[in-house]
Parts: structure tokens; C-alpha cells; sequence
């Protein structure tokens, strides 16, 4: 597992508004959760976290308790297969899948039907990434090793 810096996250956070009130949003190999807890703190109506690591998935649930997020759903399972199954739109989804994986391209391919209208997806991974149509880059930044960008659907192509 590797938590997404504090400092890109506010960064990340920055460029969507202070506030996510209203919005759906989905945590795609949500980790430590920080982005989609990040999400339902800023006033997201509804959060759904994905997460295949059964012992990452056990904390996640215990730390929702905790907090008593209403507004949070975690489901254990792998990313990818959540997202070829899925047929919700979201507001903003969150990618940060495992870096040595090849899940970027499959995924990149599967998310413009998952986003809403004017919806945005936030990508990490661990090199620079050249998107493609129908995708536009909004913002992108840097930080060590980690690179990061707002993607959103160009406009016509959902």
C-alpha cells in the first residue's frame, strides 16, 4: 500500500473545490481510504471504495465505523473487475492502482462511461502518463515519484 502524499492530496483537493457537497464519488484500490474519507469529510453525498487486500478491506471497515460515514460504502474487491461490472456515473472517481500493474490502460479505456457529466477522474501512478482521447488533461503535477493529473472527458465523447 502507498498512501498518497499529504501534499499532492491537497493539491488534488485544491483543484476540485473546497467542497464536493452533492457529489458521487469512487475510490478505484482506495487503500488507506485518505481520498475517499478526504471526499465524505468535503460533503460528497455518496463514496464508494473499492479495495481487493482482505486485510487493507478489514481496516477500511473498521476505521467507517469509527467515523460513522453514512455516506461511505467499501466492497472488497479487485478495481479493475469493479469497474467492468459497474454501471453507475460518478462525479469524480479516484485511480491510484498499483504502480507495477497494467491496470492504467485497461481502465482509462473502461472509466469515461463511469463519469457523470462534467465529471472528473484523478490518476496516479508512477510514471508520466500520455492519455488519449477522449481524454483531456485539466491539471497535472509532480511529486518525487509520483506523477498525478484531473482528467475529464472532452466534450461530446460520454
Amino acid at each position: 500500500m502507498r498512501p498518497t502524499p499529504d501534499r499532492v492530496r491537497e493539491t488534488l483537493f485544491n483543484w476540485l473545490g473546497q467542497t464536493l457537497y452533492g457529489r458521487t464519488c469512487l475510490d478505484l484500490f482506495a487503500g488507506s481510504g485518505a481520498m475517499g474519507f478526504e471526499a465524505a469529510s468535503r460533503g460528497a453525498a455518496q463514496v464508494v471504495m473499492i479495495e481487493k487486500n482482505p486485510a487493507v478491506f478489514r481496516a477500511l471497515q473498521d476505521n467507517l465505523k469509527k467515523l460513522g460515514c453514512s455516506e461511505v460504502f467499501i466492497q472488497g474487491q479487485d478495481g479493475l473487475e469493479f469497474a467492468l461490472r459497474d454501471a453507475k456515473r460518478y462525479d469524480v472517481i479516484f485511480l491510484d492502482p498499483p504502480f507495477q500493474g497494467d491496470y492504467l490502460p485497461r481502465l482509462l479505456e473502461i472509466l469515461p462511461q463511469r463519469l457523470n457529466e462534467n465529471g472528473v477522474l484523478y490518476v496516479e501512478s508512477g510514471t508520466a502518463i500520455d492519455v488519449a482521447p477522449p481524454w483531456q488533461v485539466l491539471k497535472s503535477g509532480r511529486a518525487g515519484k509520483v506523477h498525478y493529473q484531473l482528467l475529464s472527458v472532452s466534450a461530446g465523447c460520454l
